[in-house]
């Protein structure tokens, strides 16, 4: 009689677990850089007699991160930077270097290029980026490469993307990868533009509504299974 209460609870703890994801999607919908994220379901079936009966339980563990590009936005700010196409800036944090579509950028006291954070950005050989003394009119071309006065100092780096599956969120924007990432190829860097978050939250909102309609179908079930169960022991032991 417990087989219906263990498969709608493994239901609910999976609603619950995408219900925090969209909530967090909705939180970041104006976070520039920002990749939504979406829950991967998955069945398990369990024999439950010797007769071929299964029981069904859900899995909602996985996450699955949505690299499609946002909307660029014009901000007139040199060292705001954008990447049109696919890949990811890399930036140099206490627990290491990650990936980041979030691209706003300021020179700190020792002119290198840093997040709002205090992450610095890394080159294309990984290494961080340092503004000559004195530099100004500081240009980024599409490729990357940084002139002061048309002169060249550096290329900032754009990465592939790896699988999405090889990336774990860091805090709001930023990924922890596996393996060693490779230079980006057809990505171009847009200067004084930002990335705006990819999150839609008119479909996040109506996504939202929807599991929230699921979990409270799903409590009512649990609900009636649990006042037949009591209804079963009450009439077994008169």
């Amino acid at each position: 009689m417990d087989n219906a209460i263990y498969a709608g609870l493994t239901r609910q703890s999976g609603l619950l677990a995408e219900m925090r994801v969209v909530a967090n999607n909705i939180a970041n919908a104006n976070t520039a850089g920002f990749r939504r994220e979406g829950v991967i379901f998955a069945e398990h079936l369990s024999a439950v007699d010797g007769r071929g009966d299964t029981l069904s339980m859900a899995h909602a563990r996985g996450r699955l991160l949505d690299l499609q590009q946002g909307v660029l936005t014009q901000t007139g700010n040199k060292m705001d930077l954008a990447i049109e196409g696919d890949g990811f800036f890399m930036v140099e944090t206490p627990e290491g270097l990650r990936l980041t579509r979030a691209g706003a950028f300021t020179p700190s006291p020792e002119g290198e290029l840093m997040t709002s954070d205090g992450h610095r950005l890394m080159d294309e050989g990984q290494a961080p980026i340092i503004l000559p003394a004195g530099a100004a009119n500081v240009v980024v071309g599409a490729d990357g490469t940084l002139s002061s006065n048309g002169v060249p100092f550096g290329r900032v780096g754009v990465f592939a993307a790896p699988d999405p599956q090889d990336l774990t969120r860091q805090g709001g924007t930023s990924f922890a990868f596996t393996g060693n990432p490779e230079p980006a190829e057809d990505a171009r860097i847009r200067q004084g533009f930002l990335e705006e978050s990819n999150v839609d939250p008119v479909f996040e909102i109506t996504r939202m509504i929807e599991v929230q309609r699921a979990y409270e179908l799903g409590q009512s079930l649990l609900d009636r299974e649990d006042q037949r169960i009591r209804g079963a022991i009450t009439a077994m032991t008169r």
